[in-house]
């Protein structure tokens, strides 16, 4: 039998206890890392299928983690677990490449949900067709790489989900109730605009710095990834 192998980045030792205990009597492997630091070398080592990360950590701080975890190119998972609810703070978890955001205190049936949540929709993608292309925009779903006129582009695993899922309706309007249950599934919110701000962040990395727009906003309806020409 094959196990989802998870690391729990978290310097408070009753609380990572507890996170392990939990998802290994839910048929987890799990490790813990108790700084930063040695959380990244685990990371390089251990093949891990998701990550837990705690915000407030004694060396790097858990933005810091999920910055240097992108900056490798990887879409690891990444739960960030935090005692700071605010949604300013939410929105800064999820710039620096976070997937979703479980504000402590929790209860452990959410994080397994949000986690197997998470799992679910890194596994969906593992389709037939590996490589899409949109005029210069190129995504490989198996390498888990985006690229446009060939250089490489961060993205969150959430961010790099919701380009595929509009790249392989380029051309159509995907609307936000689609968008919502494809890509957030459980965690989603609906009293929230975090699909709006994850096309930003789209935007932001993938159309800013190039004169061809793909990511268009068709009113009322949804969004749509196209090439103008």
């Amino acid at each position: 039998m094959s196990y989802n192998k998870i690391l729990i980045i978290e310097d408070e030792p009753k609380v990572a206890l507890f996170i392990k205990k939990g998802l290994e009597e839910n048929s987890f492997k799990a490790d813990i890392a108790n700084n930063g630091l040695n959380g990244l070398e685990m990371i390089k080592k251990g093949n891990y299928d998701a990550l837990i990360l705690d915000l407030n950590l004694p060396d790097l701080s858990g933005y810091a983690v999920c910055e240097n975890i992108r900056k490798d190119h990887l879409t690891l998972p990444v739960l960030m677990l935090t005692a700071m609810g605010a949604t300013e703070d939410k929105l800064i978890g999820f710039e620096s490449g976070a997937d979703d955001y479980l504000v402590k205190p929790f209860e452990f049936r959410e994080l397994l949900a949000r986690i197997r949540a998470l799992l679910k929709r890194a596994h969906t993608y593992k389709v037939t067709e590996n490589i899409l292309k949109v005029a210069d925009l190129e995504l490989n779903s198996e390498a888990k790489t985006v690229k446009r006129n060939n250089k490489l582009i961060d993205l969150s695993l959430r961010e790099f989900n919701l380009l595929e899922l509009l790249m392989r309706n380029s051309g159509k309007v995907i609307s936000r109730t689609e968008i919502a249950d494809k890509i957030w599934e459980i965690n989603f919110d609906t009293g929230t605009n975090v699909i709006d701000v994850y096309i930003n962040f789209l935007r932001k990395k993938v159309d800013k710095n190039f004169n061809k727009k793909l990511i268009h906003t068709q009113i009322g309806m949804g969004y749509v990834l196209k090439d103008p020409d």
